[in-house]
């Protein structure tokens, strides 16, 4: 059975209406693909951790502080996720990617959030993938995949349907960590699965059939880095 790691975006989870129902469908998706792929899902804190981390550095928090918030806020997310798969999933987010690894001897669907400071969920869904041998590692953000600048900002940036781990490296360049990044994919996670040769696939969180295509192995529209 393959596995693969899903690194779903927090603002893709919590969103500002029809999150139940959305969370719903998603569920019931992943179940669905569960019975022929293993899958482990990362969830970001999105605009929940955002929200916290944001108010405590205006109160003089500090990074490793502000990080250990954003960290329950990714598995405050995970819950919410756990909750609409119900028996299908683990019941406790892990914390490490031991526990991760054990909770898999249990279920087919995992779901996890932050693990430590100074790391994103990206980087941690990397790390997972390498850990567990998965055949792709699937990010789904808010955007239909890689663009050559930020389309918010950019009118006429355009999305790459395909390119190198080294092309999306040079792309995300180098970054200090600071909490609460807000980018399609970080630079240390794009290194660990350059290093690692695992694909990765880029998509729209909110489009589930093309999210379960991208899950599975199929065609799907979005950005593929190899």
């Amino acid at each position: 059975m393959d596995t693969v790691v899903l690194s779903l975006g927090g603002s893709i989870l919590v969103r500002e209406e029809d999150n139940a129902r959305y969370i719903q469908a998603l569920a019931e998706m992943l179940i669905n693909v569960s019975s022929a792929i293993r899958v482990f899902v990362v969830t970001g804190g999105g605009r929940i951790a955002r929200y916290y981390i944001r108010e405590g550095r205006a109160l003089g928090a500090s990074e490793d502080f502000l990080d250990e918030m954003g960290i329950e806020a990714t598995r405050l997310n995970a819950r919410l996720l756990i909750a609409a798969l119900g028996d299908h999933a683990n019941r406790i987010p892990p914390k490490n990617y031991e526990d991760a690894v054990l909770a898999a001897e249990r279920s087919k669907l995992v779901v996890m959030g932050g693990v430590a400071p100074g790391i994103t969920t990206d980087a941690v869904s990397s790390i997972l993938a390498d850990r567990v041998g998965a055949v792709r590692l699937v990010n789904a953000t808010v955007v239909d995949g890689v663009y050559t600048a930020d389309p918010e900002k950019e009118p006429s940036a355009t999305r790459i349907d395909r390119m190198t781990h080294e092309e999306l490296l040079d792309l995300v360049g180098a970054d200090s960590h600071r909490a609460g990044p807000n980018m399609v994919f970080d630079a240390a996670g794009a290194s660990i699965l350059a290093r690692a040769k695992i694909p990765l696939m880029v998509v729209d969180g909110r489009d589930l059939e093309n999210l379960r295509s991208a899950i599975v192995g199929k065609p799907f529209v979005g950005t593929a880095v190899s």
